[in-house]
């Protein structure tokens, strides 16, 4: 058995669960620091724009993420949008999870801007879970100029509620500043658990709130008092035992590191409808340059690819197609997703265009096929750029995004930096 799964089988494991503060608006408010104070709300500003994230100041007027913003202009008027800049945000949250590991090599990254992290073994050289929550806040503070909020418990659920209690608080009076850092003490679990309400439980949406409800339960101290087999009853086997063992505190996953993403996308919402295939042809292009690069990034493959088209009457379809063999390259990826593209009908216009990478596998050399149909495949326009892209990748690393890229890219905004919706001209 190895060091790290032993030290995570230990029964007192120490947990800190690291969630950024306002993180979108903190970075930008690095770069517009007049706006500090102010209510900023990072997202789309056209008509069809939706709130990315709100400053503590927005938030105090009801504004929060994936609320329309033609809704949160309503509510502050005041509100000051700034457009979301992905790629910006994304090199910070490298940057914080450099941080991290200097504390303990078992980080487990679950977004942008959260990561759990098992400090047990760090204790004797670094002091006890709370100290080390300090030092890292510090830390963070110090090389980012960023805050965050940790909680620290003896594991992953309960430190993940502990960071939520440490977070500030948009109040009617202003913005309160929040514990900072925040533990579960070993043996009061349930005296910091029981009084929460249910929805607090992992996996309690409208729907299974609702069966809960119906059966009387509105605390955590409700569903832990009754027995397993009436919870399942109400709302399933499998998720009646989860919900049931974290109402008893209980949660026996470990910190996972080297994690790998299960999809790697980017998505655009247009200002207007595209009715034409050289329009979409054109934000493929982009999309999937995009997509491709962080692939490359990330050392994986696309073993599947995904489509997705949002028409003007808001239906959506999807559409998937498995290359040979992985793919890693723009031009590869347009050439697979193109004839799906083409097997639409999108003369009614469409306004959201996005591609997935999924099935990620480890990046490899090609397998020779064993036969060739003589055309010009995915799996061929692969083999032929990935020198190409390996040097567009160092070329961008040394003089930064937007030097190099498709032509039917380079003057436009780069390819998620409107996840959003649109921006208004």
């Amino acid at each position: 058995m190895s060091a790290v799964a032993f030290v995570q089988m230990t029964t007192n494991r120490s947990i800190l669960h690291i969630d950024m503060d306002a993180f979108y608006v903190s970075v930008e408010l690095l770069r517009h620091p007049e706006l500090r104070g102010q209510p900023v709300v990072v997202g789309g500003t056209g008509g069809r724009g939706v709130v990315a994230a709100a400053s503590y100041e927005a938030r105090r007027y009801g504004i929060h993420s994936a609320l329309s913003s033609a809704i949160a202009r309503k509510l502050c008027p005041d509100a000051v949008f700034l457009p979301p800049d992905i790629s910006h945000y994304v090199e910070f949250s490298q940057r914080l999870h450099t941080i991290f590991e200097t504390f303990t090599p078992l980080v487990e990254q679950i977004s942008i801007d959260e990561a759990f992290l098992d400090v047990t073994g760090a204790s004797m050289l670094l002091g006890d879970a709370v100290s080390i929550a300090w030092a890292l806040r510090e830390r963070v503070v110090s090389e980012t100029q960023l805050t965050c909020s940790v909680g620290v418990a003896p594991n992953k659920f309960l430190a993940k509620l502990a960071s939520e209690h440490a977070k500030p608080r948009a109040l009617a009076g202003g913005v309160q500043r929040g514990y900072q850092v925040f533990e579960v003490k070993p043996g009061n679990e349930k005296e910091f658990l029981l009084p929460l309400a249910v929805q607090s439980l992992w996996g309690v949406g409208p729907a299974t709130l609702s069966k809960l409800e119906a059966i009387g339960v509105r605390t955590v101290a409700d569903l832990a008092e009754l027995d397993v087999e009436i919870v399942c009853a109400a709302v399933g086997d499998v998720n009646g035992r989860h919900l049931h063992a974290l109402a008893q505190g209980i949660d026996d996953r470990i910190v996972q590191p080297e994690r790998i993403a299960k999809s790697i996308g980017h998505e655009e919402t247009f200002s207007t409808d595209l009715t034409t295939h050289d329009e979409l042809r054109v934000q493929l292009v982009r999309l999937c340059d995009a997509v491709a690069r962080r692939t490359r990034d990330a050392g994986v493959a696309a073993g599947t690819l995904l489509l997705k088209v949002k028409f003007s009457s808001f239906e959506s379809v999807t559409r998937s197609v498995t290359p040979t063999v992985p793919l890693t390259t723009g031009p590869s990826m347009v050439a697979a997703l193109e004839p799906l593209l083409a097997m639409l009908d999108y003369s009614q216009g469409v306004r959201l265009l996005g591609v997935h990478a999924q099935k990620l596998t480890e990046q490899s050399e090609r397998t020779p096929r064993l036969f060739d149909d003589g055309g010009e495949s995915p799996e061929d326009i692969e083999e032929h750029w990935k020198p190409a892209s390996r040097a567009v990748d160092l070329i961008v690393d040394r003089f930064g995004a937007g030097m190099i890229g498709p032509v039917s890219g380079l003057h436009t905004k780069k390819p998620g930096q409107s996840p959003s919706g649109p921006v208004a001209e």
